[in-house]
């Protein structure tokens, strides 16, 4: 059992390296951020979003525009938090469907998914800190 757990913690550690070799640049904190995004992430935001943020048609938008993440920045948080309703426009297409947010996730858990969404699927090279996120959320319309 130790072995198979071994094994599973160093293929583990191997898979995230060669997930994040690409993007050089990122520190060892954004990386162990993104690390842990994306556990949340796939809890709480693949099933609409997609595996690989392409969203789902016109139903629920990509999270792959990298200007509409830098532009919204201060208010991912708040969308992830409380969702969000009424229309956006996202890569050019315009969406309308209704977020429900997670409001039990806690800043820190949302400083890690938007880690995890901007530096996978827009290229960031910077993470989001628990502080960044509650001063956000202290903000939200």
């Amino acid at each position: 059992m130790l072995r198979r757990s071994t094994y599973f913690i160093l293929s583990l550690v191997f898979g995230l390296y060669l997930l994040f070799s690409c993007q050089s640049g990122l520190s060892v904190e954004t990386m162990q951020y993104a690390t842990n995004g994306q556990r949340v992430y796939t809890t709480h935001c693949q099933n609409c979003h997609g595996a690989n943020g392409e969203g789902l048609g016109k139903l629920y938008p990509p999270l792959t525009d990298t200007l509409f993440l830098n532009v919204n920045r201060d208010k991912l948080a708040c969308i992830v938090k409380n969702g969000m309703s009424g229309e956006i426009t996202v890569n050019g297409v315009k969406y309308n469907q209704e977020m429900p947010g997670v409001p039990q996730m806690n800043s820190t858990d949302i400083a890690y998914v938007l880690t995890y969404v901007t530096t996978y699927f827009g290229n960031s090279k910077t993470h989001f800190t628990r502080e960044e996120i509650e001063k956000y959320l202290a903000n939200c319309e």
